[in-house]
């Protein structure tokens, strides 16, 4: 279970992008929203050293992940590790890939978004909290095709343990504090 009064810590944290797809995020009503905070959490863990997991679902089926995303991803690697792994399994804690990474990248925090909240984002989080690992799930960067899925899967979520908190809160968590070069580029993401 997580600590209700953690924090994001850059030290402890990874951000794993789950299943932003193309053809998974036409299905969905926020679609635009959620490539916009996600592409700003990628920004923002990079600034600051987070390593990234990036996963797709079922790729032959559901595509590569957005072209925004996957351009960010390759800007981000130029500064912090960015992973992949492509899955079958809707629980990303079912793909031997996917645990390697986690396991490689030593970090006891997972900050989680993407898509679909009461599916793979609802297992995997599941999963992590079970394994141990202090879980952020991130409610206004993840998504469900129905409102209703999404806001039950976050409120399952917290429920089982896992913070549910939200994009600026995360970046303004592993950054920390005002009058430094991070913030000032924060500002920028912020504003982006």
């Amino acid at each position: 279970m997580s600590d209700p009064m953690s924090i994001a810590r850059r030290e402890d944290a990874v951000l794993v992008v789950v299943d932003i797809q193309e053809r998974l995020a036409v299905t969905m009503e926020r679609r635009e929203a959620v490539i916009a905070t996600t592409s700003r959490l990628m920004r923002t863990t990079a600034l600051v050293g987070v390593p990234i997991i990036v996963t797709r679902q079922y790729p032959k089926g559901l595509g590569d992940i957005e072209p925004e995303l996957r351009q960010c991803a390759e800007a981000m690697s130029q500064t912090v590790s960015v992973e992949w792994a492509d899955k079958v399994a809707f629980d990303c804690f079912r793909e031997p890939s996917f645990v390697e990474l986690i396991r490689a990248a030593d970090r006891s925090q997972l900050i989680i978004c993407g898509m679909e909240s009461h599916i793979c984002i609802a297992q995997t989080a599941l999963s992590a909290l079970r394994a141990d690992h202090e879980v952020h799930v991130v409610a206004d960067a993840c998504c469900s095709r129905a409102m209703s899925a999404h806001e039950t899967a976050l409120a399952r979520l917290g429920r089982a343990g896992a913070i549910v908190t939200t994009t600026e809160s995360v970046m303004y968590e592993l950054v920390g504090a005002a009058g430094t070069d991070e913030f000032k580029s924060l500002l920028g993401i912020v504003k982006a």
